[in-house]
């Protein structure tokens, strides 16, 4: 798992692997158009590498102007399972967790280091809140979460839509996370 998490959990390839959630197929410069910030030879490079670590693969071929355009969708086995993390060792889901942060500490910074970042227009916020919830209330809570992410997560990229990175952590108080009676 730890290989896979590396390749994946890298900035540029997390953005990459994000642009294929959801089913999404998307050829080369669609994925460009998603990822204006990325410069084309970067995301060539790192592209190659998610195709090579089986993270994403090449679903369609199609001929353009003599070249060949390629249609990239996520692997079956390219995102760590639920179950190859369960099984991975403690360090190991402690090293996922702090790339995973990392990310979201490095999209954070390059917002507020721009010129104009205007939090309240925006809407740029972080917020920790502590919920006190039953197994039936949390998982009505997760399936409303996920219900909302369904809703918007196959929007594609207009001149009046602004992009927005929402990262959810989930984490049970320590010691009243399994039910031991």
């Amino acid at each position: 798992m730890n290989e896979k998490a590396n390749l994946i959990l890298h900035p540029v390839r997390m953005q990459i692997v994000q642009t294929l959630i959801g089913g999404r197929r998307l050829t080369v410069q669609e994925m460009g158009q998603r990822l204006l910030a990325v410069p084309q030879a970067t995301l060539y490079r790192h592209l190659n590498k998610l195709v090579q670590g089986g993270v994403i693969e090449a679903v369609e071929q199609h001929q353009v102007r003599g070249a060949v355009e390629k249609v990239y969708a996520l692997s079956s086995g390219g995102v760590i399972s639920p179950q190859e993390f369960m099984e991975s060792s403690n360090e190991a889901k402690m090293e996922v967790f702090i790339q995973f942060v990392s990310g979201l500490i490095n999209n954070f910074g390059s917002y507020v280091n721009q010129e104009k970042a205007d939090f309240v227009k925006d809407g740029a916020t972080f917020r920790q809140a502590e919920l006190h919830m039953n197994d039936d209330e949390f998982q009505e809570f997760a399936q409303g979460i996920a219900a909302v992410f369904q809703k918007f997560i196959q929007n594609d990229p207009r001149d009046d839509r602004k992009k927005r990175t929402i990262a959810t952590i989930i984490i049970p108080d320590a010691g009243k996370g399994v039910d031991e009676s």
